[in-house]
């Protein structure tokens, strides 16, 4: 009977884990970083941008050839509260490598200076970092989830 307890409890905090993943990366099968989309006479380029992190939908976009940053962080929904708006990374695909672009979209907030935000282009991966704070609330969701996980473990053993 312990073991069946044991087992059924590590198949819960498995699927428990498992859930908890986010969706994962989507691969594109275009063969040019652009697409091509016309309608009703208005004709548009297309590109594949992703966006991680702190914002309320993260993924793969396809935008227009023309999108920004502040942009592309709308059309995914917003900077989360936990967001680290002073440190967004661009990660830039160059034929050297790739290429990091560090954007303070706090201080855009405050000048309303156009200049601070930038054009993206074909594969770029937005990374919109947490604060300290979120990292805190991580550790101690783990830890607390971790301390339930011992506290059920230790009376499955002490059943008797």
């Amino acid at each position: 009977m312990k073991r069946h307890l044991i087992t059924l409890f590590l198949m819960i905090m498995v699927v428990g884990i498992v859930g908890q993943i986010s969706e994962g990366f989507v691969p594109t099968t275009n063969a040019s970083a652009y697409t091509f989309e016309g309608t009703r006479g208005v004709s548009k380029l297309k590109m594949n941008t992703y966006i991680w992190g702190q914002v309320t939908r993260p993924g793969l976009y396809l935008v227009p050839d023309d999108t920004d940053l502040l942009m592309l962080i709308s059309l995914a929904g917003g900077p989360r509260e936990d967001a680290k708006l002073t440190d967004i990374r661009i990660i830039r695909p160059t034929s050297e490598g790739e290429k990091i672009i560090i954007v303070n979209l706090k201080r855009y907030i405050q000048t309303g200076d156009e200049t601070l935000i930038p054009r993206l282009f074909p594969g770029d991966t937005v990374l919109v970092k947490g604060t300290i704070f979120y990292g805190f609330t991580q550790v101690t969701d783990f830890l607390s989830k971790a301390a339930i996980a011992l506290s059920v473990y230790n009376t499955i053993i002490r059943i008797k």
